[in-house]
């Protein structure tokens, strides 16, 4: 079963934009890839870092 896609609109700087258009370029993916790779990342930090909390 494929995962549904949201399409979510957004507003990024100029310069922002371009910094992402190069990294992404850098990993070998697209601008909206990168995107949706770096907030599944912080994501994870987020839970993970929760997690760390509860356990104390």
């Amino acid at each position: 079963m494929s995962e549904e896609k949201k399409q979510v609109p957004l507003r990024l700087s100029a310069k922002l934009y371009a910094e992402l258009c190069k990294w992404a370029e850098d990993e070998f993916r697209s601008v909206n890839g990168q995107i949706e790779y770096l907030l599944t990342e912080c994501v994870k930090k987020r839970k993970n870092s929760n997690n760390e909390k509860e356990e104390k």
